[in-house]
């Protein structure tokens, strides 16, 4: 029997797709840099077949690259093109929602349920998931807990990290670790669910997850300003979070990010005149309808106009306005990879650093490469700025990256010495095992490396990935 035999047989055929077509799409990542060739895509039905999976996988020596949504900006979700014989596992199937329990705030989804859906039955619940990113709609949680992504709201809610109770994982052995316990306070020993978030399926595979709601939002206004420089946007944070206005959203973003946008996207209007460079979107909610959340955010907003923090402001009058506004932050990933290529970074750093690190960001592309231009938008209000590098028209990819391949690395380099991360929401996966090596701690390295030892010690467990070569 062959090993692809064996895995139907411990499976069934509607959960092993064996033939190229089926696998196509699961062996290239979304933005099609990183490509594989799995020699099978299982989709378990539930945490039983997963462990069947994983088992069987284990006795064929067959390496395990956990798979959701497959929207991994790092190449996390495909094999490594050189790598062992693997096979995709996708969650996508695990998609049911075991609970949902309101007076407890919490519900459990299975790891194939988008974030998209999370937030639907929280909302039918009476209830909000505050977990929010464009890729929401296909991004799955199992995904985004390996990932621990982040997101417009951190500020207010963190990333999801913050937002798991508890986790149920299957291990490269296939045994199940059952530990959804929905508690608030628990203190008997390690919390062993912080292992796997973020750990990008190298040590296990999250098969569901007990997740914290919250109550719903009955309030939000929105509001757009534009700043002369990321300075006064500063500045003008800190007065909102000092105002009462409850921030929910503070979004940074270049003028050149709306100019592409506008170019590029569908239905989408000029909010504004465009008169600086910098400009910030800015969203404060209340889950109370008597907090008078708009008098605190215009009182903010006038008081930054007056201080010259704001060169001029638009607080939205509509949900129309208010979607307006989001849809130009959020439209802009797409917009951009039409405008012309460019080379990502995914960074954090202390918000009160964030000036300093685009001016460092923006000198290094003057000085290195003149014919680049900087385009930066992001988090400002938890200090992660999405910053990218775009080349002259005309300029593939590739080209792009052969004249700069150390952009990004030197970016990253900025942000350490900073103070900062070199990877912030987005994962490590296959593009950012460099930066592992030469920024990362290495107590920490070797601390992680003894984890990886105990838990998957063949090292079937997505290989190639998160952990740079010893």
């Amino acid at each position: 029997m062959s090993p692809l035999d064996a895995l139907t047989e411990a499976l069934g055929p509607a959960a092993c797709l064996r033939d190229e077509a089926d696998i196509a799409p699961y062996a290239v990542d979304w933005r099609g840099v990183y490509r594989g060739a799995p020699t099978a895509v299982l989709k378990p039905a539930d945490t039983a077949q997963v462990s069947a999976a994983l088992r069987a996988c284990a006795g064929l020596g067959l390496a395990v690259v956990p798979a959701g949504g497959r929207t991994s900006l790092c190449g996390a979700a495909v094999p490594m093109a050189q790598g062992p014989a693997s096979v995709v596992l996708s969650l996508e199937r695990m998609n049911r929602f075991r609970s949902v329990d309101p007076l407890d705030n919490s519900l459990v989804a299975e790891a194939g349920c988008t974030i998209e859906a999370v937030q639907n039955a929280a909302e039918e619940a009476g209830r909000l998931f505050p977990l929010h990113f464009g890729a929401q709609g296909s991004a799955m949680v199992g995904g985004a807990l390996s990932t621990n992504t982040g997101g417009i709201s951190t500020i207010r809610y963190g990333n999801a990290r913050d937002l798991v109770l508890g986790v149920e994982v299957v291990l490269a052995d296939g045994r199940v670790l059952d530990d959804l316990r929905r508690v608030r306070k628990d203190n008997s020993g390690y919390a062993l669910k912080h292992l796997f978030i973020g750990a990008e399926g190298t040590l296990g595979v999250i098969t569901a997850a007990s997740l914290r709601l919250y109550p719903r939002l009955a309030k939000r206004e929105t509001a757009l300003a534009a700043v002369r420089s990321p300075h006064e946007a500063l500045r003008l944070y800190a007065r909102c979070q000092e105002s009462g206005a409850e921030l929910v959203a503070f979004e940074l973003i270049q003028r050149n990010c709306i100019e592409i946008t506008l170019k590029y996207g569908a239905n989408i209007r000029e909010p504004m005149a465009l008169s600086t460079e910098w400009y910030v979107l800015i969203e404060a909610a209340s889950t109370h309808a008597s907090i008078p959340v708009r008098e605190a955010l215009e009182a903010a907003l006038m008081a930054g106009l007056e201080a010259g923090e704001a060169e001029d402001v638009v607080i939205c009058e509509s949900e129309a306005q208010r979607q307006n506004l989001w849809n130009i932050r959020e439209t802009f990933p797409e917009a951009s990879r039409v405008e012309a290529p460019g080379l990502p970074t995914d960074t954090c750093v202390p918000v009160s650093a964030v000036p300093e690190f685009l001016e460092r960001c923006a000198s290094l592309i003057a000085t290195r490469w003149p014919e680049g231009r900087m385009v930066a938008l992001g988090h400002m209000g938890d200090g992660n700025i999405h910053l990218s590098m775009k080349g002259p028209a005309g300029m593939t990819h590739s080209e792009l990256a052969a004249l700069a391949p150390d952009f990004e690395p030197q970016v990253s380099e900025i942000a350490v010495e900073l103070g900062g991360s070199f990877s912030a929401e987005h994962g490590i996966g296959q593009s950012k095992r460099a930066s592992m090596g030469q920024l990362k701690s290495p107590v920490a390295l070797d601390l992680m490396r003894t984890i990886k030892a105990a838990l998957d010690p063949d090292g079937r467990m997505n290989p190639g990935k998160v952990l740079p070569p010893a």
